[in-house]
């Protein structure tokens, strides 16, 4: 069959991000017999019209939609991007009778809302390289599309799904042929690195995520040899800024060391990151096997340095524990990105006095905190039935398309923001959500991407301080 398969996303904010899971997909689609175009919107200066003009010069069979996100998670400036991907179907509508199918992260966490916005046929459910190939053998054998697992449908009204039978993972989901479906260098230019996986699944039970919905429970283990690979294949091929996109980097604690030492055997040159590291499995001996891996920067997804916080969080750690890591941090030479989301349950004036402390006090030159104000709520999560309970959420689960956030009852919004103005204000390494959004930073990042800066947020400091001498600030 003829597969035009549409990257829906164009957010550059703050930098673009490649669409891994939909190479996957179009990897696996052509390898099952189907040609396969992608059309990548991310740089389309018209995209309705590219879209349009894919679909006149040659008329596919079948359409996928790749839908990422569903917004940008900012409650002080939110931007939902539900309104153009809907625009898009209603193109492909306009100039094609071919089925439409969704699929990417966004569709996994909100497939009923998103099938009845965009009108279409189907939701891919599962890991797109193994769900899409087999709905798309039974659409040209004439199959019972239905009894492909992990597909989800509208039938009238109501809304179907099918049997949700587990995806194991291969070797075929770590390293697609990016190069043949994207345009890299457009990529490089704006500091996108290349996102690897080495694991899927989260066991957590963190109240507001969604990676247990879309990705399962249970942990879905890549073999490290054949990560490792991956990395040293890139590398090869000049493209070194590779970033580890697992919802938990050093978890499974084993994994995470194994997969070091893997890197740390064979010879490349690759710029690694990971931004989702978890406080609980912080250690020296981690960090200098990442260290020796070739990492050059790790994040830590804190969230909070208050216990009431984390434990209303259901993180699973408490703020010892983040102590710890701190400390086990601070003996590294790696840079760190903190991660820290203010009014989530159980936040008061003083646990947020408590976690911007905390930062002030852990931060190295090199170093960054981001301090973000109120959570995404998704329905299916803890923190949908909590908002709820606490009368913070009135809509439907389909009305939650539009960006919907939790802040804590018991905290004034107006003092909240004014504590994190004053913290960025005071200190150039303490940024917040709005800094990611900055209409200066695809600039910053042109500028930089020809430097061996990486990651470029270590050098967040002297941007800032460049920045504010030309009278504006990030």
């Amino acid at each position: 069959m003829d597969v035009l398969l549409i990257c829906a996303n164009r957010n550059h904010h703050p930098a673009p991000v490649i669409p891994y899971g939909a190479c996957l997909a179009a990897d696996a689609a052509a390898r099952a017999g189907h040609r396969v175009r992608v059309l990548d919107l991310m740089f389309a200066p018209r995209p309705l019209q590219a879209v349009e003009a894919a679909l006149k010069n040659s008329p596919p069979d079948v359409v996928g939609l790749s839908v990422r996100n569903l917004d940008n998670n900012d409650m002080q400036a939110p931007v939902e991007f539900v309104s153009e991907l809907a625009t898009i179907s209603w193109t492909v509508r306009q100039f094609s009778t071919a089925p439409l199918v969704l699929g990417g992260p966004a569709v996994g966490v909100m497939p009923e809302p998103l099938l009845r916005r965009t009108g279409a046929d189907w939701a891919v459910l599962g890991d797109g390289e193994t769900v899409f190939p087999q709905l798309l053998n039974a659409l040209e054998n004439g199959g019972k599309v239905p009894e492909v697992p992990r597909l989800g449908w509208l039938e009238g009204v109501p809304y179907r799904v099918s049997v949700d039978t587990p995806c194991p993972l291969t070797s075929a989901a770590i390293l697609p042929r990016f190069s043949r479906w994207l345009d890299l260098k457009a990529y490089g230019a704006a500091l996108a690195a290349l996102p690897l996986q080495s694991k899927r699944g989260c066991p957590f039970s963190c109240i507001y995520c969604t990676y247990g919905l879309s990705e399962g429970r249970g942990y879905r283990l890549l073999p490290p040899a054949e990560v490792a690979a991956a990395v040293q294949a890139l590398s090869a091929q000049g493209l070194k800024d590779i970033e580890f996109v697992d919802n938990v980097f050093n978890s499974p604690y084993d994994h995470a060391l194994a997969l070091c030492d893997s890197l740390a055997a064979v010879p490349h040159e690759g710029r690694l990151v990971s931004l989702e590291l978890n406080p609980a499995f912080i250690d020296d001996r981690l960090l200098r096997a990442m260290k020796q891996a070739g990492f050059v920067g790790v994040g830590v997804t804190a969230e909070s340095a208050a216990d009431p916080v984390l434990a209303g969080l259901q993180k699973g750690f408490t703020a010892a524990d983040l102590e710890r890591a701190a400390a086990a941090v601070r003996r590294s030479p790696l840079p760190c990105f903190w991660i820290f989301l203010l009014g989530g349950p159980g936040e008061t004036e003083a646990t947020v006095l408590e976690t911007i402390s905390f930062a002030r006090r852990i931060l190295r030159k090199g170093d960054v905190a981001l301090l973000s104000v109120g959570i995404r709520i998704y329905p299916g999560t803890e923190l949908e039935a909590r908002a709820r309970q606490e009368s913070v959420l009135s809509l439907s689960a389909q009305e939650m398309l539009q960006p919907i956030f939790y802040f804590s009852p018991g905290l004034d919004l107006s003092w909240t923001r004014d504590q994190v103005r004053r913290a960025t204000a005071e200190n150039l390494n303490i940024i917040h959500a709005g800094s990611l959004s900055h209409p200066w930073l695809p600039a910053v990042n042109r500028v930089f991407h020809r430097l061996p800066l990486r990651p470029l947020w270590r050098h967040t400091r002297a941007i800032r301080r460049v920045v504010r001498a030309l009278g504006r600030d990030i």
